[in-house]
């Protein structure tokens, strides 16, 4: 009996389909082509989001520079005028290093100020080719986002991919929507869901630690970023394939360690609990139907468009000064004093292990990462070895946890994770990732 009623809710769930199901079809196959399929145009082979950015940024001219100080201005002002610097302690710090980013791109902006903030490899490089590119590349690819994880695509995924998630990542199948909405959104759109999903019960505390710290990587667009750094955007497609299978593979390992091992696996206090059903007999057509409930409450394109471009012009106005202030700091420890270099040395070993070259230097650039994500690119940029800047690549997303955005936006949530479970997670995906991309990438490209 309980067979036909499930065939029947089926067929009644199915009957009810939404019309306009060629927007499954046609909004999501432009978003996988806008962020997935390299072409080449006038000599130059890149992801078409990467072209369009390029165009807009040439178009503006000089005038772009403004437009980023103006995003940074905005973002130093947001969290004064919204209250939310009181919210906590990190809060308030990060609110008062994005005064600092505003200064340092104040000066930068007008061409005034020490002569040591305007040595190529400092102030001209975190605003050249971080500032502007992060301020174009975040809003403008939220607009073909919103295609991409609007309209079903992502409910039909997370519904085939549910029988791997359990064994492999200990975590509930509905997690695959956390983990892909991460690696094509952001981390913050990741973690909001994540939050949402424990705080109403449908997600643990350890689970949702799981997919906070091991689902919760930098977007598309910011790999644009760190593989144009490194120059290795003629790599992209194995670059992406690349990081994503290693970081969820780091990820399957830390979920069987401490700290995350250790973390209760019980429900948020004040949620009534909610599993998540197994699917276990006709998945494709479970898939079907699930896709066709988000296509059914998708709003209108215009819409979803407007909403996903604001996100994206928000989440750019709140990284951009702390990629000056943070970023900055993280660039003169990096030069003027030993702390990365001996925090290196807990990576020498990996390093040295594994082969790569300047095992030291690879060693420091992945401990510089705890900053911010984007340090260990601007460590390597311009090294002579391919192999060396390829898996250092890998590292800035594997690693996933950086004190300039993670991990304010992970102690803004609900899920119990102490400042120390982060930097104790930190150093063992950073040293897992040197021990499992090193080899892969020494096949890709050689010494």
């Amino acid at each position: 009996m309980s067979g036909t009623n499930n065939t029947e809710l089926d067929v009644q769930r199915t009957s009810a389909q939404p019309r306009g199901k060629w927007r499954f079809f046609v909004y999501s196959l432009i978003g996988v082509f806008m962020f997935f399929i390299p072409i080449n145009i006038g000599g130059k082979e890149t992801i078409p989001l990467d072209h369009l950015v390029g165009w807009i940024i040439a178009g503006l001219g000089e005038s772009v520079r403004f437009v980023a100080l103006g995003l940074i201005i905005a973002g130093t002002i947001y969290p004064f005028a919204s209250g939310r610097w009181r919210e906590s302690g990190v809060k308030k710090v990060f609110a008062f290093l994005n005064i600092i980013g505003l200064v340092v791109g104040t000066m930068l902006v007008f061409k005034a100020g020490p002569a040591l903030l305007f040595e190529p490899d400092l102030g001209p490089f975190l605003f050249n080719k971080l500032v502007v590119p992060v301020g174009m590349i975040v809003p403008v690819g939220a607009i073909f986002l919103a295609l991409l994880v609007g309209y079903g695509l992502m409910e039909f995924v997370g519904v085939l991919v549910q029988r791997v998630m359990r064994p492999i990542w200990r975590t509930p199948g509905r997690s695959a929507v956390d983990a892909v909405a991460s690696f094509v959104g952001s981390y913050s759109l990741g973690l909001l869901i994540t939050d949402r999903m424990y705080q109403s019960g449908r997600y643990t505390a350890r689970e949702s630690a799981i997919i906070a710290t091991g689902f919760s990587t930098v977007s598309v667009t910011f790999m644009v970023i760190v593989a144009k750094t490194l120059d290795i955007m003629h790599l992209w497609l194995p670059y992406f394939f690349l990081s994503f299978g290693v970081t969820f593979l780091v990820t399957a390992i830390c979920v069987r360690i401490p700290p995350l091992s250790r973390i209760k696996d019980e429900y948020y206090p004040e949620a009534v609990a909610s599993p998540e059903e197994t699917v276990t007999t006709r998945r494709l057509a479970t898939a079907w139907n699930e896709a066709m409930e988000m296509l059914d409450s998708a709003p209108s394109l215009g819409r979803n468009i407007w909403v996903n471009f604001r996100d994206g012009l928000l989440m750019a106005m709140a990284i951009l000064p702390s990629i000056l202030s943070v970023g900055l700091i993280g660039l003169l420890l990096a030069r003027f004093t030993p702390i990365f270099d001996w925090l290196g040395y807990i990576f020498l070993p990996f390093t040295w292990v594994v082969g790569l070259p300047d095992p030291l230097l690879a060693a420091k650039a992945s401990a510089v990462g705890i900053a911010e994500m984007f340090l260990p690119a601007t460590v390597v940029a311009g090294h002579e070895s391919e192999y060396l800047r390829l898996v250092i690549g890998v590292v800035c997303v594997s690693a996933i946890i950086f004190f300039s955005a993670v991990v304010p936006c992970i102690l803004a949530t609900r899920i119990p994770l102490k400042v120390w479970h982060l930097v104790v997670i930190w150093a063992q995906r950073v040293a897992l990732t040197i021990l499992l991309a090193s080899p892969i990438a020494f096949l890709m490209v050689g010494r």
